[in-house]
Order: C-alpha cells, then structure tokens, then sequence
C-alpha cells in the first residue's frame, strides 16, 4: 500500500490513533492540524469495552479507507499492563502495510523507567518514525510531523528576520517593527531560496545538491550562473537588513555537495532561532 507523498499539506490526512483524543490536550492538537490545513482522521472503535486491539484494527482498516499522509499514534491504551506498549504492536502492523508512512509516536514514557522501551522500539522499524512526549506543545508536534512528511509551511522563517512566503512568492525582511517586501529577489532566485529554506525547515544540516539548484540556473556553466544568483540573494537580503553576508554566512557553498541554508543572527543576541511555520 506505499503511495506517493507530497510536499502541500492542504488536505493532507492525518491518521490519529490514540485512546484520548477527546482530551484537552489532544482537541489542541487537532484545532492546529486544521489551521495548517491537514484534515485529522480521528480512530474512534465503538462500543462498551474499547481495549487497543480495536484500535489496532480500527487503525488499519484506516489505512486503506483513508490512505494518510501519516500517523499520530499513542505508546499505551487504556490502564493495564498488557495495555502499555499497545500502540508499538500497532506500530509494527503498520509498517508492514506501508514502511514508507511517516509515525509520530506519542507517550508518556519520554522519562522514567519505560523511556527505553519505548524509544527502541519505536526506532528499531526500518520506517520514517519519530518519538515525541505526550505533552508537548500542538507547535511542536506540528513542526515534528511536518519534517516527518517532508514538507514545509506556506511561511518559513528564516532566522529572526526573514520570511519567505511560498504562497506569494514572496521574501519579507523584518526590520524595527517594519516588514518589508525584497522586491529584488524573484523568480529563479525566489526558487532558489524556496528549495534552500523547505530543506532547512526539514533539517537545519541539510544540504541541497548543485544538480537540484542548478535547474534555476542559465547558460553554459550552470554551476557559475547559479554562483552568481546566490551571491545576488546574499546581497539583497543584506541589503534589506542593513547588513554585509560574508562567503560562511546565510547560504553556504558545502564543497562538492551543494549549498545549505544557515539562518543568520540578529545582533546583541547568542543563538540562531531554528525553522518555524
């Protein structure tokens, strides 16, 4: 049942397979999904005696009704012992489905004496997997399952004064309480920082390949004329912010592999705000 993934995440579904998803918490979650424009699909067995079983096998006749674009699942179900490590049972069933659908895992083992278990477990499938305290924040279970499917909000934030805006096409820079358009980058150097900022959102070391740039580029020497259209990115959002990028700041050639994206510091403050949506 492996299918394609996308990188929109309008109408995306969102499989939710956990025994509180009617809690506080949860209906968080859930009212952020809808905001970035997921649809959750919410596992709901009927009937008086609900144990994990019928999540399990609620859950993967989900899978093939609904064909998700991933899963947010919980560790335990219910309050017995054999309940514990339900959702890693399922997790199992799942990947034989399809080893390629993103798995958020949910739990509340993140510390104590099960974190082990449910750590290893969950990383030991050879799958597209993650690991996250059930009480984390609806932003940061959204950041996690969004690197999880691999795509990127319509807004990046790139640092603390950039904003690239992929449904506009556009690059903002935010300057003492002004933000203000970089009418100078657009077109193939708008595609350019795009593919540059949706892979740092992924994952603040990746890098991107001088073949997958290099599409922007025109000429003979694509490998110059792309050379050329950074440095032109460089100096226009330096410009915006008042400010001159050397060769190992913002956007940094990584020999023989390609450029990465290094979001840059405001002055007077010690670290680089990480990808937001």
């Amino acid at each position: 049942m492996t299918q394609q993934r996308t990188g929109s995440s309008r109408g995306q579904k969102i499989l939710v397979v956990d025994d509180e998803s009617t809690s506080d918490l949860m209906r968080s979650v859930l009212r952020r999904l809808e905001t970035e424009g997921f649809r959750p699909v919410v596992v709901q067995p009927s009937g008086d005696r609900v144990d994990g079983r019928q999540y399990e096998t609620e859950a993967l006749f989900a899978l093939t009704e609904e064909r998700p674009a991933a899963v947010l699942l919980d560790v335990r179900f219910g309050e017995y012992d054999e309940d514990r490590f339900m959702g890693l049972n399922i997790l199992k069933k799942i990947v034989e489905r399809d080893p390629s659908l993103p798995v958020l895992m949910f739990t509340q083992y993140a510390q104590g004496p099960y974190r082990d278990t449910a750590v290893a477990a969950s990383l030991s499938v050879n799958a597209p997997v993650d690991f996250i305290d059930k009480l984390a924040s609806p932003e940061e279970v959204l950041l996690r399952l969004r690197r999880l499917i691999g795509s990127a909000p319509d807004n990046v934030k790139i640092g603390q004064q950039f904003e690239l805006d992929a449904t506009n096409n556009a690059v903002y820079c935010h300057n003492e309480g002004e933000k203000n358009h970089i009418r100078e980058i657009q077109g193939m150097k708008f595609e350019i920082l795009k593919e540059l900022a949706t892979a740092y959102f992924r994952s603040e070391a990746e890098v991107v390949p001088f073949s997958r740039l290099e599409r922007f580029s025109e000429g003979e020497d694509s490998r110059a004329s792309l050379r050329v259209r950074i440095r032109e990115i460089k100096v226009a959002l330096g410009k915006a912010a008042n400010r001159e990028f050397g060769a190992d700041e913002l956007i940094i050639n990584i020999r023989n592999r390609g450029y990465r994206l290094s979001p840059p510091r405001i002055s007077g403050t010690s670290s680089t705000s990480g990808p937001q949506g």
